[in-house]
């Protein structure tokens, strides 16, 4: 199976191109990488330029891979995005916990909540299994029991916005087979298990975004988002220094750096006269930078402290995203936390680009891999369909096949359950021509009986 991820941030336009093999590895084939247009602090402001930018990245993409794609993952900004928390229960007559018991339970989770009229659901993520009032089952599956319940946290995102991001890439050519989050498709490129048992922060610092997803055991817990990045930084800079952004930028990529800065002086263009130099001090550039990122990490820890869950990650803070590369930021958010900070970069894999190993990439990275089934044990995602971690994906398609072979003719849905009995009694009909008239005839009679 080969997976286009698209990830679509405020200020670059990344497409990856990875395939599945068979025993579940996954090669990078290729990537292409376009200046965001029509974008603004993750929302789309210009659905024309923002399609150029993308339709420019998957075909950089798609000549350095030189195969076409048959599932196309795309991101969706945690401007976009509202969370909550519901829960379900349901009986299992037969006591025995399938796949269909599981995705009953979801569903009355998924019903069971509140969620506003104007937004959809993104994902709906269990977080904790309940089997005869015994919490904190890691998976019901096959178990025994009489009862199940189920905790979510569900992710949802604005109609409109989701609406403007589908007909962007719909306009690049690109048919969108499911979104996901991008703090979580960041997570999945990032974390590893230990993190997760014993709860982490991920925070997705990026060019004019930054994304926090809580991740406890299994799944996330909490999402948060906040509009600002490092373009502000850029921005404050060409501001204290009187210089254009584009020379902003390049000061800050050149010398950002937040430890003590040497007393040296520098020369810049001047705004309305880039033929004129002026000398600025790094002691300037760096205080900047400073004042810029130490008000953005406390407002991140301000919203940790506020969510309730501080105390629940044991594995600390992982930070990822562009803004990450500046000199110094660990022992700034180390202090500023108060928890361990670790910087982090996409988990290596097959035919992984040079330039993919930058922290800005892991969003991509990880939408490739939630392509190749990376995601969390359960989930229903964007199409409202069960993806679970033992599932087989067929290519083009979004559909889910359980894995023994005596459960293969179970579904996921009360329509196919019953679409499927239908297919049954029409199939035992056709094996036995010689029984038609008789099953016409005593349905004749029960219509009869009826009227």
């Amino acid at each position: 199976m080969t997976i286009l991820g698209i990830d679509i941030g405020s200020t670059k336009i990344c497409a990856i191109i990875a395939q599945k093999s068979d025993a579940s590895d996954i090669k990078i084939l290729g990537v292409g990488i376009a200046r965001s247009q029509g974008l603004k602090k993750g929302i789309i402001t210009n659905i024309d330029l923002a399609s150029k930018s993308i339709k420019s990245a998957i075909m950089e993409a798609k000549r350095a891979a030189g195969m076409q794609f048959e599932r196309v993952i795309v991101s969706v900004s945690g401007s976009y995005v509202k969370s909550m928390d519901s829960g379900g229960i349901v009986n299992i007559p037969n006591r025995e916990i399938g796949i269909q018991e599981i995705t009953r339970a979801i569903q009355v989770a998924d019903y069971n909540a509140a969620i506003p009229q104007e937004h959809e659901k993104l994902h709906v993520l269990p977080y904790n299994f309940i089997v005869d009032g015994q919490e904190f089952i890691e998976d019901p599956l096959g178990m025994n029991g009489s009862r199940l319940e189920v905790q979510v946290h569900i992710i949802t995102a604005q109609k409109s916005s989701l609406t403007n991001l589908k007909k962007a890439v719909k306009l690049a050519g690109i048919e969108i087979d499911n979104l996901v989050l991008n703090s979580y498709a960041s997570s999945i490129a990032v974390l590893g298990y230990d993190e997760k048992e014993l709860g982490v922060a991920v925070i997705d610092l990026g060019g004019a975004t930054c994304n926090m997803a809580i991740h406890i055991g299994n799944s996330i817990r909490y999402n948060d988002f906040l509009s600002i990045g490092s373009i502000n930084i850029t921005n404050d800079l060409s501001m204290a220094l009187h210089t254009p952004p584009m020379s902003a930028e390049e000061t800050k990529i050149k010398y950002g750096s937040l430890k003590t800065a040497p007393n040296e002086l520098i020369k810049l263009p001047i705004i309305g006269d880039e033929h004129s130099l002026h000398e600025v001090s790094l002691e300037m550039v760096s205080k900047v930078i400073c004042a810029r990122t130490e008000e953005t990490l406390e407002i991140l820890a301000n919203s940790l402290n506020r969510c309730g869950y501080k105390d629940k990650i044991g594995a600390g803070i992982v930070l990822t995203g562009g803004m990450t590369k500046l000199e110094g930021l660990r022992d700034l958010a180390n202090a500023i936390f108060g928890l361990p900070v670790r910087i982090a970069r996409p988990k290596e894999m097959e035919g992984l680009f040079e330039i993919l190993r930058d922290p800005g990439f892991s969003a991509a990275v990880g939408l490739a891999l939630y392509g190749s089934g990376q995601f969390t044990p359960y989930e229903i995602d964007s199409n409202k369909k069960l993806r679970y971690k033992n599932e087989i994906l067929e290519e083009g398609k979004n559909i889910n096949i359980l894995g023994s072979e005596e459960e293969e003719t179970e579904t996921l849905s009360r329509d196919d359950i019953r679409l499927e009995k239908n297919k049954k009694i029409f199939d035992d009909i056709n094996k036995k021509p010689n029984q038609v008239a008789v099953f016409f005839k005593n349905l004749w009679r029960r219509l009869t009986q009826l009227f």
